[in-house]
């Protein structure tokens, strides 16, 4: 009886490490086929087929002919027929799909991160939907949307109000009452602007102010950008580089480009 329990231990450890190497291949692929996988991760065929009809179960990826593709985006039924949105969406994806992978390796189990609104962000919380024993707290409805799905983490939106049309992004009095009483041990945050001289800068004033007090209520402070976002500087100021810890950014960004963050300590990872 002891040495069953054993092999039935190995065997679901064994499988879970196998699922987490097929979702972890295909946050960077997108898709792949049955004989991709079998190549990434090895075991039999037979086997990635069980767990991929488990990952589906799960929600995390679509079942197609001889292999599997993530379950993203999720369908915004209202942004349909929005252009604007959708080239939001297309725009630096596989830049973005890396950086969020990146981003969330960096995320332990048993944490509680903050995660602004934003396509980067965005990522991020796609790349965490397999994970488990995290808490995540976000301004983001989409976010929120993305994860509410997955039992393995716990999910919170600050409240607030949407402050513009088409944005997923929560403001005002009631998001920044409810992070009054939020402690992170790392946030993740996006920006429209980054700058050596004028810092970190977004569009809207009432987003930078919840994107700030998300930011002082943590202790690391991780900024997601793609390398578009470097030397540009938006309305909105939302901190300065001093309160920065990390940037992850993609490989087009240049050494010139980034010596003023590392020369402020400011560790930069390209991805």
């Amino acid at each position: 009886m002891e040495s069953h329990l054993q092999e039935l231990c190995t065997s679901m450890s064994t499988l879970n490490s196998r699922s987490e190497q097929i979702m972890k291949f295909l946050l960077r692929s997108g898709t792949a086929s049955i004989e991709e996988i079998l190549a990434e991760v090895g075991s039999s065929a037979p086997s990635i087929r069980r767990d991929l009809t488990q990952l589906e179960g799960r929600g995390l990826i679509r079942r197609t002919h001889g292999g599997a593709t993530l379950v993203e985006p999720l369908l915004y039924e209202p942004f349909r027929y929005d252009r604007s949105f959708q080239a939001r969406e297309e725009r630096f994806a596989s830049e973005k799909r890396r950086i969020g992978l990146a981003a969330a390796e960096l995320v332990l189990a048993n944490e509680t991160i903050g995660l602004t609104a934003g396509t980067t962000t965005t990522h991020i919380g796609r790349s965490l939907r397999h994970r488990e024993h995290i808490q995540v707290v976000t301004n983001a409805i989409n976010i929120g949307m993305e994860l509410c799905n997955q039992p393995g983490i716990r999910t919170f939106l600050t409240g607030g109000a949407v402050p513009w049309a088409w944005s997923f992004s929560l403001t005002g009095n009631a998001a920044l009452n409810y992070l009054n009483d939020v402690y992170l041990d790392k946030v993740f945050f996006s920006v429209t602007g980054l700058d050596p001289a004028r810092g970190c800068t977004t569009l809207e004033a009432d987003e930078a102010l919840v994107f700030r007090k998300m930011l002082k209520q943590s202790k690391r402070v991780i900024l997601v950008a793609d390398s578009s976002k470097l030397g540009r500087v938006s309305p909105a100021f939302i901190c300065t580089l001093n309160e920065i810890h990390h940037i992850i950014t993609d490989t087009s960004a240049t050494d010139a480009q980034l010596i003023p963050y590392r020369d402020l300590g400011i560790e930069v990872t390209r991805v």
